[in-house]
């Protein structure tokens, strides 16, 4: 399989090359199970075009795109840096990572974006990331539940989304979930 094709389309929103280059070993080091599964194991949360196989590939390309039509409109935009928005799209790209746990599991991990921080600073010798841009991508990840941020026993595990870029990553993800979007897909690209 190759891993690291499924986001050709989102590579080019990237500008910095460097940056490009990091989210394509990224993309590689992700389980084979996330380019099969639903964005949803229960099919409770997420519109139709996530469901079925290769679902959370959808779900994340719709974030993904969400994310990089706000960031080309001057009046959203204009508050980030071209490396600030590059980063923030790997963070969207990474973000449901390990959805379904290092290892597959049958339902979603709670604490999947913990696990998908973890694995990213875990792997950070293989990028060429600083580790200020490394934490970047984390926090962003860390938080992109929102305010769905307490377990089954109302315990708190997850951070809030605190300041403009885990905001910005939450209402992305949060976004692309909603069931009301029809986002039409031809071989798993989004089709304008």
């Amino acid at each position: 399989m190759n891993k690291v094709s499924f986001f050709n389309q989102e590579y080019n929103y990237i500008k910095n090359n460097k940056y490009k280059d990091n989210a394509k070993v990224l993309v590689n080091l992700l389980p084979d199970y996330f380019f099969s599964v639903p964005a949803s194991s229960t099919g409770k949360y997420h519109p139709k075009f996530a469901l079925g196989d290769s679902g959370l590939v959808r779900h994340t390309k719709v974030a993904v795109r969400i994310a990089h039509e706000l960031l080309e409109n001057n009046t959203i935009g204009s508050v980030f840096t071209s490396d600030e928005k590059d980063l923030i799209i790997i963070a969207l790209m990474l973000h449901d990572g390990l959805k379904s746990g290092l290892v597959q599991e049958k339902y979603t991990k709670f604490d999947h974006p913990l696990l998908v921080s973890k694995y990213i600073k875990d792997n950070s010798d293989k990028l060429t990331l600083t580790n200020d841009e490394v934490e970047f991508i984390c926090n962003c990840i860390e938080s992109h539940m929102g305010e769905w941020n307490k377990d089954y026993d109302g315990k708190e595990v997850l951070p809030l989304p605190k300041g403009k870029y885990q905001k910005f990553v939450h209402m992305c993800d949060f976004l692309a979930s909603k069931k009301f979007l029809d986002v039409h897909f031809e071989n798993n690209d989004i089709v304008d």
